[in-house]
């Protein structure tokens, strides 16, 4: 049977932020969009993150009065990146950002806000800021999106409560203080009805939040210009023509074969290679087999980008110190017996929370990045032999007020996490120490001896709460530390940690244009990537938070610029 023939100027493979930023400014320069995802729903690891973008000198910090500049900037990716600076891609970066931003924000549907307390990951280094440069979506009504709102992939199940999505900061915080609050204990309550009334009318939450409305918002702008998104059509291989030239791909749909021919070019946005066990066994070092990793990715994100690209001539950057951006990741057990995937984003910084390895020692600033995190984590156990493992440990009191993990703070009921496994109770941290594995001596000297300048706000082993990005997460109401308080009361809690990823680094090699490089370093024509099938600049490092998705949309903005031929 005869392939089906589509013609478009622009195909993009993949939904997330990147493949719709490029598929939206293709489609408002006049162009012929197309957007395929394997998938049924549209979104990809987009639609379930934060949906932060790390985009210095954007225009709603330029608003807020912040003080920076690409010099700035600059500087601290140098420093960030070291050895693996990539000045023409780093400055095209830099120049493009605010301006894409501009874009959006005047043509599209896509509206932003400042993260005011959200610091670069290292503020103290040169370059570094204490906030205005990572940005993130505003808050979208999902009815806008029609019945469209049907194929948007729905946010992690595991750092929503209940379904419902909570945004950061402010927000969050009423949450945690529902029960000592009545400010919060009602805004609470009239989200929660919101939600319930959202949920008898249109089965899920139309409040969407963080990625969700990142991807909502993209995609209700690629609709509004005629733009398509087709579901259920995985790419299969990349035309190329006899010129060398890439015209187009061959998909399978649900209706059969097609192939599709883009006079401009083809985006590869397919999200990397998080859930590719064969890709991770060669480039992430904790996973000897490949299945040592948890990723809250979606289970499509397999690398298919990177192959199409390497079919036709391209190659993959494996040279970066670290081929993912790390988190730390729980295991709570699903409905069904399965187990989700919880990324530690917030607890790590709560006062009342440490983390040891199996010997019962700390390894690093708990209040750190997560990637800073990771890499500890790896490299003490690497040095201690054994699992790639560690565990959160907290006491009653700070359980009940923050949480820990996927366990909520007060009111929420807590036991059946230890029936299910995922949250461990002693009554003594030697008990504690038992039950998990832990040397239970160890684990309790350790917590003595953090106990002692604790009660002072102090933490001179690792130094928590001495940076803007500490203290952000932390619990502003706790004095004078905001990330640090003794563990003390009991009974005694922990939480197992393994590794995962937000994200892989080791992507195909492309220039500033976005465009795909061949194994001599030259272009591929009519290939570009963006989002994780490009290597990141960030050198293999977390400069802040977003630094995944700024440059996915920026580089998506660049790649529609060039193919469309224009010059701003």
């Amino acid at each position: 049977m005869a392939a089906t023939s589509y013609d478009c100027d622009v195909l993009v493979v993949g939904s997330g932020a990147g493949g719709l930023a490029s598929a939206v400014c293709a489609a408002h320069r006049g162009l012929k969009v197309l957007v395929v995802e394997k998938e049924p729903v549209y979104g990809g690891t987009s639609a379930r993150s934060g949906g932060w973008m790390w985009i210095p000198c954007n225009a709603p910090a330029v608003r807020a009065g912040i003080d920076d500049s690409r010099e700035k900037a600059t500087e601290y990716l140098k420093h960030e990146t070291g050895a693996h600076y990539d000045e023409a891609r780093v400055q095209a970066f830099l120049e493009a950002g605010p301006k894409a931003v501009d874009f959006f924000e005047q043509k599209t549907s896509l509206q932003f806000d400042l993260g005011p307390t959200f610091a670069d990951y290292h503020p103290t280094a040169p370059g570094g800021m204490d906030a205005g440069r990572s940005i993130v979506a505003r808050p979208f009504d999902g009815r806008e999106l029609g019945p469209e709102i049907k194929r948007l992939r729905p946010p992690l199940a595991e750092i929503t409560f209940v379904g419902m999505m909570i945004g950061t900061g402010k927000e969050l915080l009423h949450f945690f203080n529902v029960t000592r609050s009545p400010i919060s204990a009602f805004f609470v309550a009239k989200l929660l009805l919101k939600f319930g009334r959202d949920l008898l009318f249109h089965g899920r939450s139309m409040r969407l939040m963080n990625g969700n409305a990142l991807v909502a918002r993209l995609a209700k702008s690629l609709f509004d210009k005629g733009g398509e998104i087709w579901t259920r059509a995985p790419v299969k291989q990349l035309i190329k023509g006899d010129d060398g030239r890439i015209s187009g791909a061959v998909l399978h749909t649900v209706k059969g074969t097609v192939e599709v021919h883009a006079a401009k070019g083809v985006v590869l946005a397919a999200g990397g290679f998080p859930q590719d066990p064969v890709r991770r066994k060669e480039l992430f070092p904790h996973a000897q087999s490949g299945h040592e990793h948890a990723s809250p990715a979606p289970p499509g994100n397999t690398g298919d980008g990177l192959r199409l690209g390497e079919d036709v001539g391209a190659t993959v950057d494996d040279t970066l110190p670290n081929s993912a951006a790390w988190v730390p990741i729980s295991r709570p057990v699903r409905p069904d017996g399965t187990l989700g995937t919880f990324p530690h984003f917030v607890d790590r910084s709560k006062p009342g929370v440490i983390a040891v390895t199996r010997s019962g020692k700390r390894f690093c600033n708990e209040s750190n990045s997560y990637h800073d995190f990771g890499q500890s984590m790896t490299k003490r156990c690497n040095e201690e032999g054994g699992e790639i493992c560690a565990f959160f440990i907290c006491d009653h009191r700070t359980l009940r007020k923050y949480g820990l993990g996927y366990v909520k703070p007060a009111p929420v009921p807590y036991e059946h996490h230890i029936k299910k496994g995922y949250l461990f109770r002693g009554k003594t941290l030697a008990e504690l120490g038992e039950q998990i594995g832990v040397d239970p001596a160890q684990l309790a000297k350790t917590v003595e001896g953090f106990n002692g300048p604790a009660r002072q706000g102090e933490d001179p082993e690792f130094g928590r709460g001495t940076t803007a990005y500490n203290r952000s997460l932390g619990d502003p109401e706790h004095k004078p530390n905001p990330c640090v308080a003794p563990i003390e009361t009991g009974p005694y809690y922990a939480v197992k940690l393994v590794m995962g990823d937000l994200g892989t680094y080791a992507g195909l090699r492309c220039n500033e244009n976005a465009q795909v490089l061949d194994d001599s370093g030259k272009p591929i024509a009519g290939l570009y990537a963006a989002g994780n099938d490009a290597a990141s600049i960030m050198g293999g490092n977390y400069p802040g938070g977003g630094i995944t998705l700024g440059p996915a949309v920026t580089f998506g903005y660049i790649a529609a610029r060039h193919m469309s031929g224009a010059n701003e």
